[in-house]
């Protein structure tokens, strides 16, 4: 049964859909829940343009179409698109970097033919999903009372199955083509946020033309869930995945497959470099275990470069961008109501710090850095199980301490790297842009706190993963403490009721004291690295106490 690589990948990768899934249908209903002690007559208030950025029916469709418009046209379609990002993305190449395409080969099976099996099992697993989420919103209403006449549930559903559907098909094409499961994650992850943000942006500009290059763009700009589906959108979506699928399709035939451990890394090219080769010899060890810190430093080189320079890019161009926003809409963002301000972050958008924070730090950053942290912090421990190279690593004189703290430090590596790099993007953009209002010293406190966010969902991650020895479960795991803790950050603040629970957020650690306008924000400093340090520290004993799995 498991020979077939569609059954094979239905049972790694299906729990995981069906976790995710269930995980957003359950925040819809707490959503509904909550906005019962919120007077929501404000958002009526705002500009119809606002609105339909938001997701929300401008001619009014009451606290339904709020909910399932703020839930299900981003976190839903983000969810569900990042399943198919992962799917896709290993489907080639992950089985290239595992070793394991020649073992599919070796049964009847063509590169062809593995391609099709994978692609129908992404088919499956993200349709799934698109049901689970239509059938917890009929559910969601039906339970809480909640009037849903004038939304189109079905539509949106099928829209943002269809969405991801473009993404992770756009991974798989990615990764039949270079055989490199980061670089194909990494691109299609940052085209789907860079999109989503410009998408929503552009035509609030008047440059709505130029929104249609992103394909987020065919997703919501039509609200489908207040208009229905929009068939020219759709039918764009749909030629889009056939486009990447077919790339795919000629890709796996034109390329040499890799064999594991195949990659020249940085480390390999600076040893390999007469320059360098004394002071890399050094800092690697011997022949017999290379520094782990190091190795694995290499080993997400490609992931952290494309997390990286996506927020460098931001952090460069939207305080220029801030520049170009006509004049009435500063003017909408200074009239937004407190408990809109509290769904962005807390923020004041119509000032140039709190426009930067909105649009770089209370999204696109926080996704990045979790993304690259996540993936270290998972794969950790139990990527080396499940790669089989934990027992040469411990083969060799040194205990499992060592590994934890050395993996440890590769992570706190990439966090300061990411802290600085985005400094460096931001910096450049405020100086181009001339926010004067914006200081250096802001600009360094929010990066700061950004890396110990990061590290914060790494530290989790490396737990489960000291624990289980499971990469995906370490990932999921991660991934819905991310969702759950911005849910609380983003929303609980709205009734008096949750309001406290905001303050358990990393979120709030990270965001609650506006850091781009007021500085450094100790205690949030506090909590992040405390919780970091007793997440590695509880690591430790986890995993030194578990069999490993061979």
């Amino acid at each position: 049964m498991l020979a077939n690589p569609l059954t094979k990948t239905l049972r790694d990768r299906l729990g995981g859909g069906l976790i995710a899934a269930v995980s957003v249908a359950a925040m819809v209903l707490f959503t509904l829940w909550t906005y019962q002690d919120v007077d929501t007559s404000f958002y009526y208030e705002l500009p119809p343009a606002v609105l339909e950025v938001m997701g929300i029916d401008p001619d009014g469709s009451g606290l339904g179409g709020m909910a399932f418009g703020s839930m299900y046209d981003f976190i839903a379609a983000i969810v569900v698109a990042g399943i198919a990002i992962s799917i896709g993305a290993s489907a080639i190449a992950g089985e290239e970097r595992d070793g394991t395409f020649g073992l599919l080969l070796g049964n009847p099976l063509s590169r062809r033919g593995v391609l099709l099996s994978k692609t129908a099992s992404m088919l499956l697993i993200v349709a799934v999903m698109g049901g689970v989420l239509y059938l917890g919103a009929i559910v969601s209403a039906a339970w809480m009372g909640t009037d849903t006449r004038g939304l189109h549930l079905g539509a949106i559903s099928l829209a943002l199955t269809v969405n991801a559907l473009f993404y992770g098909m756009l991974a798989q094409a990615i990764g039949a083509w270079t055989g490199k499961r980061s670089v194909a994650s990494a691109t299609a992850s940052g085209l789907m946020i860079i999109g989503f943000l410009l998408a929503s942006l552009l035509p609030l500009m008047e440059m709505e033309g130029l929104a249609k290059i992103f394909p987020w763009y065919y997703y919501n700009s039509s609200s489908p869930l207040n208009n229905g589906l929009h068939g020219g959108h759709l039918a764009v979506l749909v030629g889009l995945t056939t486009l990447s699928f077919v790339a795919g399709w000629l890709g796996i035939e034109r390329r040499d497959l890799r064999e594991k451990g195949t990659d020249v890394t940085l480390v390999d090219r600076l040893r390999a470099n007469p320059r360098t080769q004394k002071a890399m010899d050094r800092l690697a060890g011997s022949t017999r275990v290379s520094r782990i810190a190091v190795k694995t430093t290499s080993d997400f080189q490609s992931l952290a470069t494309i997390t990286a320079g996506i927020v460098f890019y931001m952090g460069l161009w939207i305080p220029i961008l801030f520049n170009f926003i006509p004049e009435d809409f500063v003017e909408i963002f200074a009239s937004f109501p407190d408990a809109l301000i509290a769904m962005i972050g807390g923020v004041d958008m119509s000032t140039a710090t709190g426009f930067i924070t909105g649009e770089i730090f209370s999204l696109t950053a926080p996704i990045a850095i979790i993304v690259l942290m996540n993936s270290m912090g998972s794969k950790a421990l139990a990527g080396e199980e499940e790669s089989h190279t934990m027992g040469l690593l411990l083969g060799n004189p040194i205990s499992r301490t060592r590994v934890v703290m050395e993996k440890v430090v590769s992570m706190v590596v990439y966090a300061l790297t990411f802290a600085v790099v985005t400094s460096v993007g931001v910096y450049l953009g405020v100086l181009i842009g001339g926010q004067d209002e914006v200081t250096i010293g802001g600009i360094v406190a929010i990066s700061a706190l950004l890396s110990l966010f990061g590290l914060v969902f790494g530290g989790i991650a490396m737990a489960i993963s000291a624990a289980t020895g499971k990469t995906r479960l370490a990932n999921w795991v991660t991934t819905s403490v991310a969702i759950a803790t911005w849910f609380m950050f983003s929303y609980l603040s709205l009734s008096e009721t949750t309001a406290p629970l905001v303050e358990l957020s990393p979120f709030h650690w990270f965001l609650g004291s506006d850091p781009l306008l007021n500085g450094m924000d100790w205690l949030g400093a506090t909590l992040m690295l405390t919780t970091f340090v007793s997440l590695v520290l509880v690591s430790v004993p986890l995993f030194n106490r578990r069999d490993l799995r061979g």
